[in-house]
């Protein structure tokens, strides 16, 4: 099966935060609540960069390696999915992801704030497919109506990718080639142990 995979090209985000709406508004994420944000680094200076951040579903995912009660799971196309129902909002996978992309719901002190919420790269949870369950819990589940992830589709300027891993690192490889820069400057290899 293909390993499904986020990126996000720097050199493109203009930091619009249209990825951030589209992820709330097609998942219902409450107020306060992101599971998606674009991150800006050096800020009015020069050397200025943008990128959208959420889960990366990781191949080894440190979320799940923390988590006591196994709440975490992935799934055999590479998705990093948490079931609400086993979380007991330790807050443990918050502290592990190097993305910070485990999130408490907002309105109460932490360690009573309950399940955590995190990017399901749009593909839901562990209840039936596009069952009411499922919506109401963790948004929608574009991946099984054979849609890719609100937030990739709504980039306006294609610097949020998403979809099945081999064709990302293509698309990404041709556009640093175009821009000059080493075939494997972005450290595929380095990530995934292997090339091309």
């Amino acid at each position: 099966m293909a390993r499904l995979k986020f990126l996000c090209d720097a050199n493109r985000c203009i930091a619009c935060d249209g990825c951030t709406v589209m992820c709330k508004n097609t998942n219902d994420v409450p107020r306060g609540t992101f599971r998606r944000r674009v991150v800006t680094i050096n800020e009015g200076q020069d050397g200025e960069a943008s990128i959208s951040v959420a889960c990366m579903h990781c191949s080894n995912p440190p979320c799940a390696a923390v988590c006591p009660v196994e709440a975490f799971y992935q799934r055999d196309d590479g998705l990093v999915l948490h079931s609400k129902d086993k979380c007991i909002g330790c807050g443990y996978c918050l502290f592990a992801c190097p993305f910070g992309a485990p999130g408490f719901p907002t309105g109460t002190p932490f360690g009573v704030k309950g399940a955590m919420d995190k990017c399901t790269y749009c593909a839901g949870g562990p209840e039936e497919d596009l069952s009411e369950a499922e919506r109401r819990k963790y948004g929608a589940n574009r991946i099984a109506e054979g849609k890719l992830p609100a937030c990739a589709t709504a980039c306006a300027t294609k610097a949020l990718l998403a979809g099945e891993a081999d064709e990302i690192a293509r698309i990404y490889r041709r556009r640093a080639m175009e821009r000059g820069s080493e075939a494997n400057a972005w450290g595929w290899k380095r990530a995934y142990g292997k090339s091309l």
